[in-house]
Parts: C-alpha cells; structure tokens; sequence
C-alpha cells in the first residue's frame, strides 16, 4: 500500500513537515508496512520558501528587515540562479506578531519590499513572491514605499504605514521607483483567490483572523476601495477580482506588472507531486483550519483536485473545521478535525503534534475497519 501525505502547515503551531511525519506516524501505528511518501507543501503562505529551495537546490539567504509592527526582523529568502524566492510570511507574517498586538490597520508590508531590493542587490532578476499568511490589510502599499514609491495625502505628506492610512491617500509619486524593477519578472505566488474588496474580499474576509474588530473591517475596505482606482491611475490598471492574497498585497505587485500565479498549484508542479500520486492508493493532506475557504485555492484543495484527475480517493485531516465544511464533500473522500474535546486555543496548539498523530491513527484504523467490512473473507 502507497500513502501519499501533502498537507500544508498548521498556522503557528506546525510547520508542513512537522505535521507530515505525525501523520504518517498515526497511519503507520496501523499500516507499518506501508510505503509512505512525505510530500510537505504550501500554497503562498507559510512554508512556502522551504518547499521551493528543497524543490530547486536553492540558497538561502537572510535580511533584516521591517517587519509588520514597524519593528527590525530577521527575515530569510532564497535565491535559485537569478530566481529569487521572497517569502510574505518571513517579513510581514501573522506569526510575527503577538495576539494582542495585532492591528492590520497600521501593520505594513514593507519589509516585503526591503526583501525585493536584497534580492535585486544580489543579481536576481526574476522575483517570485509568495502571498500568504499576512498579518497586514494594506494591499502591498508598504512596499510600494519600500521600493521608492512616494504616498501622498493631498498635502503632498506621506500617508504613513497600514491599511488604515489610504483613506488619505491622494496620489502616488512613481518617479523614485527603483529602475532595476522594469528590468526584472514579477510572479505573485498566491494562496487565494479572493477579491480585493467587498463581501468576499480581503478586508471582510481574513482581516477578522488578523485582529481587525467589526468597526476596522469596515474602515480596511473603504480605503482599500479608495486607494485601487489611485493605484490604476497612478501605476497600472489592474483586475481587482483575484486581488486579495496577502491583505491585497496582490494589487501592488499587478501595479507593478507582475504575473498573478495559484500557489498550490505552482508548489505542486514544483515538488513532483503529480507524479507520486499517481500510483498511489491513498493521499492525505490537510492544514490548520478546512472551511468553505480552503476551495478558493488552498492547498489542501489543489491535493484533492489533483488526486482526483488520477482516480485517488484523498482524506483531509485539519486542526479544526469551519463554516461552510460541507461544500468539501465534493472533493475529499471524507475530513476530519483533531481536536477530541473543547479546549483554550493555547492547549489547542501546545497538543497540535499529539492530537494529530493520534487522528491519524483512528482515521487508519476506520479505514482498515472498514475495508474489512467490505472484504470479510480477506
């Protein structure tokens, strides 16, 4: 029997890896002579950087950098030939911020950009940025600012850091835009598809799981609704529909001309994902939360489709399950949460690795239950 396991990470708690080996763990309590295959992956978030160095031989480099509070962090990225891998979540991740600091009304981007102009010193001249698990709503205007744009409020002063401040924003002076950047191939490496704005959009959607209060949501959409028809007048048009990676930070990098790519897809491709699924006779994957927005290209959802193009059946095991979970029926074979009891979120993230391995386990032992049923004889 060949196990495929591909989840993605549980955010802040484990990483793609970590989460890997208790699953195979859990299984291999059942099935010790199955042959697994560990296949960590990411779709734009988190871990990203690490999957694709793995995939291309890559180096990696570090940087200290402004991080989402305004403060110095060590950010690392990579660098493959010419090809540099710029991780959002290194400079501007929601891990990097403590709970009760967290405010995508101020926090900023630009630390993303201070990466991109590392990785320009250093020769590359294809920049691939991943976008995902931001704890930032203010669509990629602070590196915009990093990379020598100027955002002026109709006083000529700069608007300042986060999403909040471009509701003062009155026009943006290209002129001091590092020259390097016409010259270069920009990929946005994104881990949703969601709109800039409105219902479905960057601001109503993830700024929630940032800390934003109702009030701040309201005030994140309204400027970003502001500052896109700046942005397009200013830089370049772009489409707002697929928009939202990252807090909007897709927005900027379109304005700048880069190609908007699906990061799990590109992932997969990269790591040889396909080929291993293909006679395998079980894939599993999963990451920390399965919910109506893992099918707006979450990882885990380009596993199932995937696995589906090559008649696979394919299970989700997640930290928890959210709103809209029943929509995933059509595309995995069955998923599962972790999580055996109620519990305070600390407890929830010190037990992640234990309660994994040991779903995993009972997941295993359901499904060799249940292949007995089908076959008693055997």
């Amino acid at each position: 029997m060949k196990i495929v396991i591909a989840p993605d990470a549980y955010k802040e708690s484990l990483d793609a890896a970590t989460v890997a080996m208790c699953l195979r763990d859990g299984f291999a309590h059942v099935f010790p002579d199955a042959d697994f295959v560990l296949r960590p992956i990411a779709d734009g978030g988190e871990g990203t950087l690490a999957a694709l160095l793995a995939a291309s031989n890559g180096q990696r480099r570090h940087a200290t950098v402004t991080g989402p509070l305004g403060e110095c962090v060590g950010a690392h990225w990579g660098l493959a030939g010419d090809i540099a891998i710029i991780e959002l979540a290194e400079a501007a991740g929601l891990a990097l911020v403590p709970p009760a600091l967290r405010d995508p009304t101020t926090s900023t981007t630009y630390g993303i950009g201070e990466l991109m102009i590392a990785a320009l010193d250093a020769g590359a001249r294809h920049l691939l940025v991943t976008l995902g698990g931001s704890a930032t709503c203010d669509g990629g205007a602070g590196i915009l600012q990093a990379l020598g744009a100027r955002l002026l409020d109709s006083s000529d002063q700069p608007v300042g850091f986060g999403g909040a401040a471009l509701a003062r924003l009155a026009r943006i002076d290209r002129a001091g835009l590092d020259p390097r950047l016409s010259g270069c191939t920009i990929e946005a490496v994104c881990d949703v598809d969601n709109p800039l704005l409105g219902p479905e959009g960057t601001a109503q959607v993830f700024a929630p799981q940032k800390g934003a209060s109702p009030e701040q949501v309201a005030i994140l959409d309204a400027a970003l609704a502001h500052y896109a028809p700046i942005l397009a007048r200013d830089l370049r048009a772009i489409p707002l529909d697929q928009a939202g990676a990252a807090g909007g930070c897709t927005a900027a990098l379109l304005a700048l001309g880069a190609t908007r790519i699906t990061g799990a897809e590109y992932v997969l491709r990269s790591t040889g994902l396909d080929a291993e699924i293909a006679d395998a006779d079980l894939v599993v994957t999963g990451e920390g939360r399965m919910d109506m927005q893992t099918l707006h290209g979450k990882a885990p959802y380009a596993v199932a489709r995937l696995a589906a193009r090559h008649g696979k059946p394919v299970i989700g095991i997640a930290g928890s399950l959210g709103d809209g979970v029943e929509a995933l029926a059509a595309h995995f074979q069955a998923v599962f949460p972790v999580l055996p009891r109620p519990c305070s979120r600390e407890q929830a993230l010190a037990e992640a690795a234990q309660n994994l391995e040991t779903t995993a386990r009972n997941v295993a032992a359901a499904l060799r239950v249940g292949g007995w049923l089908g076959n008693p004889e055997s």
